[in-house]
């Protein structure tokens, strides 16, 4: 969330801010809340102060033997007249709360100005797209040839779910074994195996909610003793590694910290009905490989560019052609204040599509996560910057990899960084 002091004192900068990404608010209703907020405020204190006075004097009169009834009653009356003054405060403070929190992070400098993906600037490319003598087939031909079956996930699931078999398991899973061995050996980050199902409090430290619960799935459990519990499947591994340090005091000789995930993630796709339909672009359950910073606010957007870095590192690698993109205002997520996408090169499509989105948040989640440290030179607590980046989507890279390593029979030739972790199989036919 944005700084209330930022709120309070340059609302009009903020709005102005955010109409770079298509967002406007009523800056009519915040004043208004926050100036009766102050003014609700002003009177609880008066009513505090009042009502220990008064108590005060109960003492000191029945020492003297006064009646005490009257002075007991006007306690009780203040006692009264404080609890109601304290609920309409908090009722006040909750409807900013309700606006705040649907508020999304303000643009860095650098980032573009433009309303959609069309506007997004592209910063880099790697590698050429391939030249085939033969006609090229999607990920779906491809993979119903080697063990990738989306009927039998229908019959299972539904529609939007996968299932695989054989070597095309075996070739998702050595996807997975290499990006995790690549950041941790290689790139220095700790792994952190986490829970994938997460409370509504974790998911509101990372800006999940409350604004985008449609695209969610949740879970209803009685606990041990039978009371209600909701818990949310997680979108991503950002919300349960980043939550991680929720409420944090973290020790500033730790910093950076640097964290890599491999978990499922689970999305509704609300808004993307009659999108990717086809394949495993855009499934329910896919897995990611997540990277996670965080890190002083002077270090953010330098760690941002390593960041990014370590997730092209990556698609180098396993031989994929990709473009670097810097997302345009109007096109960044809601907690995001700088994105940098890689896309990478489908043959099947002819056409570059996502397949890791690295994002600097500022202190956007950190101030709804409490995550801070203490400066030692000023001995006072700051909020730290949060990053995070797939690195990358296990799904989409599995369709890169077979798109752009087939061949004319089908057969799927196995990138040289892959071959160990399948056992030495330098072809899939």
């Amino acid at each position: 969330m944005l700084s209330k002091k930022q709120l309070r004192n340059d609302v009009e900068a903020v709005a102005q801010a955010l109409k770079k990404r298509n967002f406007s608010f009523d800056i009519k209703a915040l004043t208004e809340l926050e100036n009766n907020r102050k003014k609700n405020q002003v009177k609880t204190q008066e009513l505090q102060n009042s009502r220990n006075t008064q108590s005060k004097s109960i003492g000191k009169a029945k020492a003297a033997g006064e009646d005490i009834k009257p002075l007991l009653d006007a306690v009780s009356n203040l006692g009264d007249e404080l609890d109601g003054a304290k609920a309409e405060l908090q009722e006040i403070q909750s409807q900013i709360d309700a606006i705040t929190l649907s508020m999304p992070n303000i643009p860095h400098e650098s980032v573009p100005a433009g309303n959609s993906e069309d506007d997004n600037v592209e910063v880099s490319t790697w590698g050429e797209p391939g030249v085939y003598d033969f006609k090229v087939k999607d990920h779906v031909d491809l993979g119903a040839m080697h063990g990738l079956d989306f009927e039998t996930a229908a019959k299972i699931s539904g529609s939007r779910f996968s299932v695989m078999t054989g070597k095309m398991a075996r070739l998702h899973r050595a996807l997975t074994q290499f990006m995790i061995d690549q950041h941790s050996e290689k790139n220095g980050y700790v792994e952190a195996y986490v829970p994938y199902l997460v409370n509504a409090e974790s998911l509101t430290g990372t800006g999940q909610l409350p604004k985008f619960e449609a695209d969610l799935f949740k879970t209803h459990l009685h606990g041990e003793e039978g009371e209600a519990k909701t818990l949310y499947l997680i979108p991503t591994g950002e919300v349960p590694i980043t939550n991680m340090m929720r409420d944090t005091m973290v020790n500033e000789k730790d910093l950076p910290l640097k964290f890599v995930g491999h978990t499922p993630s689970f999305r509704s796709e609300a808004g993307a009905y009659g999108r990717d339909t086809r394949g495993l672009i855009r499934q329910h359950q896919f897995e990611k490989v997540e990277l996670v910073q965080v890190v002083k606010a002077q270090d953010s957007y330098q760690a941002l560019e390593v960041l990014t870095s370590h997730a092209e590192g990556v698609l180098q690698a396993l031989e994929l052609p990709y473009r670097k993109v810097n997302l345009c205002a109007g096109d960044l997520g809601f907690s995001a204040a700088k994105t940098y996408d890689l896309e990478v090169w489908l043959p099947g499509q002819s056409a570059y599509r996502e397949i890791s989105s690295c994002s600097c948040f500022e202190d956007f989640q950190s101030r709804r996560l409490q995550l801070r440290y203490k400066n030692k030179e000023t001995n006072k607590p700051e909020l730290l910057h949060t990053l995070n980046g797939s690195g990358l989507a296990v799904g989409r890279t599995l369709v890169a990899v077979l798109e752009n390593h087939q061949q004319a029979d089908g057969s799927i030739k196995i990138p040289a960084v892959l071959q160990s972790y399948m056992g030495g199989l330098q072809i899939i036919n």
